[in-house]
């Protein structure tokens, strides 16, 4: 394992730790408000916190981009953390959440892990040598059919910019596949995703530290990402399609005649 992937590891199963200890506990435990059904807890802190401790410790000249506590330092390498993806879900009990952590190299994502801590799944890449489950090679499915499809998505929750045309998205969607699914973390999506679960993924709005990991794991499994219209900038936009190679050109195509200029990019997006 490359060493930089093997921080990563022992980072997230150390925040996954603690996450699965917290959630015994959820009751007790203090949770903020950020915006309309975005919410923040301790555990979310915590856990951020000791991540980057855990790479600053081995790194200590590396940049940290980090959904709690931001930006900090400067480097040609970034980590990109996501210390607790589905913090809605974990605060009401249902065990769908993950940690996410990813390696930006010059721009480029060159280490990932996302790690489900209720079912000890750990999914690991580095660029150029294909993705892993459990240390067991993960490839994308092999479906080629739209119709017989499973997708996975995430409904808009905050902004709600993009709600019209993400609701004709899924009626399209709906009636052209096999079925939608909808969870609740995007970082685990998109893993799933990677190991053939889903044979496509697509979402609205997302932030660089939802969708950094499971980018690199569905790149390195044999799948394709990009933007809504089958472009880059999708680390910027937040807006995300991902899948086989098949699918994943079927699902652009559905998606093309629903979208509006802010999701083709052409304006200032506030995602």
């Amino acid at each position: 394992m490359h060493p930089m992937l093997n921080i990563a590891v022992k980072a997230a199963r150390r925040a996954g730790n603690l996450i699965h200890r917290a959630a015994d506990n959820i009751d007790h435990l203090t949770v903020t408000k950020k915006s309309n059904a975005d919410y923040v807890s301790e555990v979310d802190r915590t856990a951020e916190q000791t991540i980057i401790q855990t790479i600053l410790d081995v790194y200590p000249n590396h940049a940290i981009l980090a959904e709690e506590s931001g930006t900090q330092g400067e480097s040609e390498y970034v980590w990109i953390i996501d210390p607790l993806d589905g913090t809605t879900n974990f605060l009401h009990g249902v065990p769908q959440y993950a940690v996410s952590i990813a390696l930006q190299h010059n721009g480029v994502l060159t280490q990932a892990v996302i790690y489900d801590p209720t079912k000890n799944d750990l999914f690991t890449a580095t660029r150029g040598r294909g993705a892993f489950l459990n240390d067991k090679r993960i490839r994308v499915s092999k479906r080629d059919q739209l119709a017989d499809s499973l997708i996975g998505t995430g409904f808009p929750y905050s902004k709600m910019d993009h709600l019209d045309a993400y609701l004709n998205i899924l009626r399209d969607v709906m009636q052209k596949t096999a079925g939608l699914r909808r969870p609740g973390s995007a970082a685990l999506d998109l893993a799933w995703t990677a190991a053939g679960r889903y044979d496509a993924f697509f979402e609205t709005g997302l932030k660089p530290w939802d969708i950094a990991a499971g980018c690199l794991l569905i790149t390195e499994a044999g799948g394709m990402v990009s933007d809504l219209q089958g472009n880059e900038g999708y680390l910027k936009s937040g807006h995300i399609c991902a899948g086989n190679p098949k699918i994943f050109a079927q699902l652009l195509q559905v998606m093309a005649p629903h979208l509006t200029p802010a999701l083709k990019g052409q304006t200032a997006d506030a995602n």
